[in-house]
């Protein structure tokens, strides 16, 4: 049994490296790849995205019944200003996600009460402007979600012009 105990010990190591590995490098594994499968149009502008079918898996397994934004973001040069305007659907919503899929902000329609709102994603000691909600983020990298409930997809032309009134833009 002794000349066992080494090897055994040694396994019970690299089992338990692997196993801190693994839970504390996957967040940012899996967000670095979300970010660069909706960044193909670039950082730091949202990209309107058509209502899910059954071949939509740039993110997996959207929702048929939700339009997406996404504004994926890099700070490293500066704060990320956005513009928020609610759209009158049954559900709206903007969630900021940072580098490690940590949800650091969520605003529905109701909570907005409907009117539009300013949202300022940077880092601790960067100064944001007046009237922005700040919002630090840990990581340079995240991206900014907007869903919205599409209830009925012959409403979906007047919504998908609507949601473009919320912008997102580098300062």
């Amino acid at each position: 049994m002794a000349r066992w105990t080494g090897p055994l010990v040694a396994g019970a190591l690299v089992a338990a490296l692997t196993g801190y590995g693994a839970i504390a490098y996957a967040p940012d594994l899996l967000m670095a790849t979300a970010i660069r499968r909706v960044a193909v149009g670039g950082f730091n502008r949202f990209a309107h995205s058509p209502l899910a079918t059954a071949a939509s898996r740039q993110i997996v397994r959207p929702s048929p019944d939700l339009a997406y934004s996404a504004c994926p973001y890099d700070i490293s040069r500066g704060s990320l200003l956005i513009h928020a305007v609610p759209v009158a659907a049954p559900y709206w919503s903007l969630s900021i996600f940072d580098s490690r899929t940590n949800a650091v902000f969520v605003r529905n329609g109701g909570q907005a009460g409907g009117k539009p709102f300013a949202v300022a994603i940077t880092h601790a000691g960067r100064s944001v402007p007046t009237g922005y909600q700040r919002v630090d983020v840990a990581g340079d990298r995240g991206i900014a979600l907007i869903r919205i409930l599409v209830a009925d997809r012959a409403a979906f032309p007047r919504l998908d012009a609507a949601r473009r009134a919320t912008v997102c833009e580098l300062r």
